[in-house]
C-alpha cells in the first residue's frame, strides 16, 4: 500500500504512537511505506552516565519499524514485531537523535526494516533492524 505523506500522517495521528513513545518524546516527521522519520530528545532518555540509553534507541527504532510495517499491512491486517536487534556505534549526549526507517523486505507475511539513528551532527549512533509478522487482524 502506497500512501501520501499527509494521508499516512493522518493514519498515524488517528491510531496514535503508543504511551511509551509519547513518554519518550518521539515525534514523527515523515511517514510513508518507503521512508519514515522520527526524532527523540536525548534529555529525559539517558542512563546514569548521561548518555542516551541504548534501550531508547531501540524504542525509537521499534516505533518507526512497527508503525511503517502496519502502514504497509493495510486495513484488516496487523504487523507485530518478532525480532529486533541494534548496534550502537556512538553516544548521543544532548539535543535530538533522528531515526530514518527504510524497508529491506516487504512481503506478504514478513517485513524487515532498517533504522539508522543519527545525532544532530549527522553522525550515526545506532543501527536497528526489525522484522514484523503481518497477519489478519483478529475479529473484535
Amino acid at each position: 500500500m502506497t500512501e501520501t505523506s499527509n494521508a499516512a500522517l493522518e493514519y498515524l495521528q488517528s491510531r496514535g504512537i503508543g504511551a511509551l513513545a509519547e513518554k519518550m518524546g518521539i515525534e514523527f516527521l515523515e511517514f510513508t511505506v518507503e521512508r519514515s522519520v522520527a526524532r527523540m530528545p536525548v534529555e529525559g532518555n539517558t542512563q546514569p552516565a548521561m548518555l542516551l540509553h541504548g534501550g531508547a534507541y531501540v524504542v525509537l527504532g521499534e516505533s518507526l519499524g512497527s508503525m511503517a510495517a502496519n502502514l504497509y499491512a493495510g486495513a484488516g491486517r496487523l504487523a507485530v514485531g518478532i525480532e529486533i536487534n541494534a548496534t550502537h556505534t556512538r553516544s548521543a549526549t544532548e539535543g535530538f537523535v533522528t531515526g530514518v526507517c527504510t524497508p529491506i523486505h516487504l512481503g506478504r507475511t514478513l517485513t524487515t526494516h532498517e533504522i539508522a539513528v543519527t545525532d544532530e551532527q549527522g553522525r550515526r549512533c545506532s543501527t536497528i533492524r526489525i522484522t514484523n509478522l503481518v497477519k489478519d487482524r483478529p475479529a473484535s
